[in-house]
């Protein structure tokens, strides 16, 4: 069977618009299940802080650090964001803390910025940026790790350069850190709730903070991390409760040196009022987190749209894929999530409503595949489907099988005897430019550990679509690390091999390399372009397919 390939092509525009979110919007699409589906194998990265405990570099032997991912994920976006500079509109959330000048700052110390973006930096794309995953980072560990639900907008550009700084101190006075947190764009009431909020997670390391922690010679916290309050991995007010009891540890409390006990200046700088209001009601607690994490992570430079809130999507498609088979079929696959529903039901049934060109409709009943989870499991959402075949391990492996002729012009579910189509506009699909299954390896590397290094790639265009540009699409990382497309044409051919009894026509191409690639394609006066990658790696060999082989140069020569 031929790898997993999309046939979805949209619109591709550099930012998010505020529209409505219909399916398939690409980015959107793409931002709604890095948020909302924390655990799936597909996007999430929820793992990294389940349990809440878990610490990337954790000690070999299985012992306590005292440190965990989540209090580094929520610093990570504080720090990033304190850079604005709300008179000039002048930086903020735009993961400007890559830079190796930012993280070399006292400001900055600590090793739990660099542990955080090596995680994030794996699931960018083009249309996730590593600024979006920073702020997706703060919501998937305080919503996994007993948190309120926190409000997301997508749309962060990675900064091109470093920002001023702008992260106060511990060893600020507090009209230092009113001033630093008014540059922010936040009051000193908010001020100590932010503070608050950040705080009922992680504690202070001696390592990069000597002279606030001394060596603790714990066995269970072997770091030396004296922590905010005594549960430093889950949210809860006992930064509030123990504040005002008077049994706080926290460092920045009671530390020996009260020149850098910021919390207490802080906490104490309206009389306790917020605090206390914050101890009486772990709700009220809770609210104003919820609200104030969601204005940090939306303090972006002044020259950066966000989208609208990101909600689930109700009846959501995924991974929705489509090639031209060698049998000259159109072949179909994908899933499709019901968000927030009960994950095993045996009494559901989904099916799949396939409506062609020529207005005619197929229907396939969906099996149940998998599901994911957000906030903690507090979400549960199962996965359909689009086919039923199964290999051994349970992966359901099979296709949907489509006259080419006829072609798919867009999709609508069928739940329990309820039609879903996005109020009538139903799950459009574009079928117009597709990869080909006579795609195939012409030279491969000298070992199965080598990158096959040529190949060519057959792209199928619908018969009289007539674009003005079929193109490959490469995801690559610019001199600043960002990712961006690097786009190659394909040559009109003379003359076009037909496929699909006449369906479509081949356009070619040969490549060196073994990168992945989606196909772009101008049609009319849009520009669209698919959404999975294909790669060399996985493609079958043409014939005679020739193997490099390579040797190694002796000295001298």
């Amino acid at each position: 069977m031929f790898p997993p390939l999309a046939l979805l092509l949209s619109y591709y525009t550099a930012t998010v618009s505020a529209a409505v979110h219909t399916w398939p919007s690409p980015k959107l699409d793409a931002l709604e299940a890095q948020r909302w589906d924390q655990d799936d194998t597909i996007n999430g990265f929820s793992s990294f802080v389940q349990p809440c405990t878990f610490f990337i570099r954790g000690n070999d032997d299985g012992s306590e650090t005292g440190r965990a991912n989540g209090p580094d994920w929520i610093r990570t976006a504080y720090h990033d964001m304190a850079t604005h500079n709300s008179e000039d509109g002048t930086g903020g959330l735009d993961a400007s803390i890559r830079f190796a000048e930012e993280q070399s700052r006292p400001e900055n110390a600590g090793t739990g910025f660099q542990n955080t973006l090596d995680v994030f930096v794996a699931f960018t794309t083009r249309h996730v940026s590593l600024a979006d995953l920073i702020a997706i980072g703060l919501v998937t560990a305080v919503e996994n790790c007993g948190g309120p639900q926190i409000d997301f907008r997508g749309g962060r550009i990675d900064a091109a350069e470093p920002n001023a700084p702008g992260v106060p101190e511990p060893q600020g006075d507090l009209n230092a850190h009113i001033a630093s947190f008014k540059k922010q764009g936040f009051t000193q009431t908010e001020m100590i709730g932010l503070v608050a909020c950040g705080h009922s997670f992680g504690g202070v390391e001696h390592k990069p903070f000597p002279e606030i922690v001394p060596e603790l010679n714990e066995p269970n916290n072997t770091l030396s991390v004296q922590h905010f309050d005594t549960t430093f991995d889950f949210f809860d007010n006992k930064v509030a409760t123990e504040y005002i009891a008077g049994t706080s540890q926290n460092p920045l409390l009671v530390g020996a040196n009260d020149t850098t006990n910021s919390d207490k200046r802080i906490f104490a700088s309206d009389g306790n009022k917020t605090m206390a209001s914050f101890a009486d009601s772990s709700e009220l607690f809770a609210s104003t987190c919820a609200s104030l994490f969601a204005r940090m992570l939306d303090t972006v430079p002044k020259d950066v749209q966000l989208s609208d809130v990101i909600d689930p999507l109700p009846i959501k498609p995924s991974e929705v894929q489509i090639v031209l088979g060698t049998n000259g079929k159109l072949l179909l696959s994908g899933v499709v999530r019901l968000f927030n529903v009960t994950v095993d039901d045996p009494g559901r049934t989904v099916q799949l409503l396939i409506d062609s060109h020529s207005g005619e409709t197929t229907t396939t009943t969906l099996a149940l595949d998998r599901f994911s989870s957000a906030m903690g499991g507090r979400v549960q959402s199962p996965f359909y489907a689009f086919n039923q075949s199964q290999d051994p391990d349970g992966n359901h492996v099979g296709v949907i099988e489509l006259d080419p002729a006829k072609g798919v012009e867009k999709m609508r579910f069928n739940i329990n005897g309820k039609v879903e189509d996005q109020g009538g506009v139903g799950f459009k699909v574009q079928d117009g430019v597709v990869f080909s299954e006579t795609s195939c390896i012409t030279t491969v590397g000298a070992t199965e550990d080598d990158d096959p290094v040529a190949g060519r790639f057959d792209i199928a265009v619908r018969t009289g679509l007539n674009p003005r540009r079929i193109f490959l699409e490469q995801e690559v990382k610019d001199s600043l690390n960002r990712t961006v497309v690097k786009e190659t044409d394909l040559e009109r051919p003379a003359q076009p091999v037909s496929a699909g009894d006449g369906a479509y026509e081949l356009w070619s191409i040969q490549v060196n390399d073994a990168n992945t690639y989606t196909i772009g394609a101008e049609i009319d006066d849009g520009k669209f372009s698919t959404i999975d990658t294909h790669s060399l790696k996985i493609l079958t060999p043409c014939t005679p397919t020739k193997r490099r082989v390579w040797r190694k140069r002796r000295p001298g020569i």
